[in-house]
Parts: structure tokens; C-alpha cells; sequence
């Protein structure tokens, strides 16, 4: 951008720092959605930490090259509305998927999170995976588990020791 206005040189560092406070940005084609339509996504992304913006293009595509994800550049194309997740990537990722399969105009592109670039394929796959509550509780579980079942072998060991020790009458 030669000699850009300041009003687009304050949105594209706007945007910059949204994609460098997020957690993972997911864009999304909404070409037909109503209004209502992408007011009610807009609500359900918030409750799942997320928010969904609408950007020029132009301004997104230097936005991301700024900030190292330069690759996103192929998915900022045609109507395009990003989601800026902070907290449970896949609970957000989860409502946008359900709201394309109830809106058929809401199409998942891609996204970046961290430093990897995702792919439509890779949101649905983040989709799939259990909330963080889940992934939390599976872990704490996991943690309790492991040090029962040492001590369960361990008795178990014990008595077979100690069977072995004691002589047969």
C-alpha cells in the first residue's frame, strides 16, 4: 500500500494485533447469509470466546503477512468474515460447523492457529475434539488413575512375593 490513508493503517494494525492476541483465527465465506443469520452466529461465537468480524480483504491479507501468517492470504478471498478465538478453540470452531449445517450460505475456509495454517479439513478435525472441560476432566482422571493402578501392582507383586516366600503345608 503506497502512502495509505491513516484510518487503514490504524485497521490493519487493528487486525494485526486481533491475530496476535488470538488464540486461532478461523475464517468463514458468508456470502448470502442475512443479517439475523450472522447476528445469531456472532452471539453464539461470543459465548464460546470467540468474535467475528468482517475486514476488507486487502487490509486482512497485510494484516496477516505482518504477523507471519502470509499463507493465510489464499483464503482471504471473496466475502470473508474471521473469528478471533481466545480460550477453547474447538468449542468455536464446534459452533461455527453447527451453523454451517444449518446455513449452507456460512462456509468454513481455514484459519491460523499459533503458527500453523489450517486448512477447512483441519477446523472440522478441531471440531471433532472434546471441549476443554472434557479434555480437562479425561486428563485429571488419567491422573488419579495412574498412582491407583501402581498401587494395585504393587500389592499385586507383594502378595505374589510373599505366596512364593511362605512355604506350602
Amino acid at each position: 500500500m503506497e502512502n495509505p490513508r491513516p484510518e487503514k493503517v490504524t485497521t490493519v494494525a487493528e487486525i494485526a494485533a486481533k491475530f496476535r492476541d488470538a488464540d486461532a483465527a478461523i475464517l468463514t465465506e458468508y456470502r448470502g447469509m442475512t443479517v439475523a443469520q450472522m447476528a445469531s452466529v456472532r452471539r453464539q461465537l461470543r459465548a464460546a470466546g470467540g468474535q467475528w468480524t468482517v475486514y476488507k480483504n486487502t487490509l486482512a491479507r497485510l494484516a496477516a503477512v505482518e504477523t507471519g501468517a502470509g499463507e493465510l492470504s489464499s483464503q482471504l478471498v471473496g466475502p470473508t468474515a474471521i473469528a478471533f478465538i481466545k480460550g477453547d478453540v474447538a468449542a468455536a470452531a464446534k459452533v461455527l460447523r453447527e451453523a454451517s449445517k444449518t446455513n449452507p450460505a456460512l462456509i468454513l475456509k481455514g484459519g491460523v492457529m499459533g503458527d500453523k495454517i489450517l486448512s477447512a479439513k483441519d477446523v472440522e478435525v478441531l471440531a471433532d475434539l472434546p471441549s476443554r472441560e472434557t479434555l480437562l476432566a479425561m486428563f485429571a482422571g488419567l491422573l488419579v488413575a495412574l498412582p491407583r493402578n501402581f498401587a494395585y501392582g504393587l500389592k499385586a507383586l507383594i502378595d505374589q512375593k510373599e505366596s512364593e516366600a511362605t512355604p506350602a503345608s
